[in-house]
C-alpha cells in the first residue's frame, strides 16, 4: 500500500469545469452563461423562427391519421384453435368464449375482444361466442356443423356488426338488381286504387233521379238556356221601339 495508490470512493470527486475551451466542449465562447439581447430574456420562443417567412414545420404537409375510436382485437386463426383443442388446452364440447381463450393462454389480454380468422384447417365441431369473425371463418365453422355467435364485451361495438354489414351489402345489391320503373308502376297502381275507392261510395249513395239530372241537362238544347250575366257585369238595357211621326 502506497500513498499514491490511495483514492476516495468512486464519485466523491470530479474534474473541474473547464470553460472557454472550444465549441466541442459545449462550454466555449460564452462559457455556459447564455447570450444577451432577445435570447437572454425569458418568455421568448423563437425556435423555428426564420426571419418572418413561413417556417419549415408549417410549410410541410400533414400526413397520416389516427383513429381514436379504433378498436383493438385479438386475432386468432382457426388453425391455432384446432391445435389448442387437440392439445387439450380447450374443451371442444363447451362454448369457446373470450374467457376460455384467455385461460388457455391463447391471448394475454382481453382488449376489445377476439376476432376469428379463417386461416388454417378446422376438423372439430365447435361453438364460438366471440366478438367478431370473418366471413371465411364463419363458413368454415358452419361447414363442420359448428356455430359462431357474435357478442359484445365492451359495449362500444354492435353485437353482430359483421352480420349487419353483410345484410346491408345484400340489400344494396338487391336494390341495384331490381328492374327499373318499379317505383313508377307501384305509384300508378296505387293511384288507380285510390280512384276506384273514391268512385265506389259515390255510385252507391247517389239515387237514380240524381243520376238522370245531369244527363238530362246535357241532352237539352243549348238555345233553351239563357246565359246569365256575371255578377260584376250589369244587364244590358232592352232596345226601345222607334217613335212614329204624327205627320204621317
Amino acid at each position: 500500500m502506497r500513498l499514491n495508490a490511495l483514492s476516495d470512493r468512486p464519485g466523491a470527486t470530479k474534474a473541474r469545469k473547464r470553460l472557454g475551451r472550444g465549441i466541442g466542449s459545449g462550454l466555449g465562447k460564452t462559457a455556459g452563461k447564455g447570450t444577451k439581447g432577445q435570447k437572454a430574456r425569458a418568455g421568448v420562443a423563437i425556435k423555428g423562427f426564420e426571419g418572418g417567412q413561413m417556417p419549415l414545420h408549417r410549410r410541410l404537409p400533414k400526413r397520416g391519421f389516427k383513429n381514436i375510436f379504433a378498436r383493438k382485437f385479438n386475432e386468432l386463426n382457426l388453425g391455432r384453435i384446432q391445435q389448442a383443442v387437440d392439445s387439450g388446452l380447450l374443451d371442444g364440447k363447451k362454448p369457446i368464449t373470450v374467457a376460455a381463450l384467455r385461460e388457455a393462454g391463447l391471448i394475454r389480454r382481453t382488449k376489445d375482444g377476439v376476432r376469428l380468422l379463417g386461416q388454417g384447417d378446422l376438423t372439430a365441431k365447435l361453438a364460438f361466442e366471440i366478438t367478431g369473425a370473418s366471413q371465411s371463418a364463419i363458413k368454415a365453422v358452419e361447414a363442420k356443423g359448428g356455430t359462431v355467435t357474435l357478442i359484445s364485451i365492451t359495449g362500444r361495438e354492435r353485437p353482430a356488426a359483421d352480420k349487419i354489414k353483410s345484410e346491408r351489402r345484400a340489400a344494396k345489391r338487391a336494390a341495384k338488381a331490381a328492374p327499373k320503373g318499379g317505383k313508377a308502376k307501384a305509384k300508378a297502381a296505387q293511384a288507380a286504387q285510390d280512384e276506384e275507392g273514391a268512385q265506389s261510395p259515390a255510385k252507391e249513395g247517389v239515387p237514380a233521379k240524381a243520376k238522370a239530372g245531369p244527363e238530362a241537362e246535357a241532352e237539352a238544347p243549348s238555345a233553351a238556356k239563357k246565359p246569365k250575366p256575371d255578377e260584376g257585369e250589369t244587364a244590358k238595357p232592352k232596345a226601345k221601339p222607334a217613335k212614329k211621326d204624327k205627320s204621317e
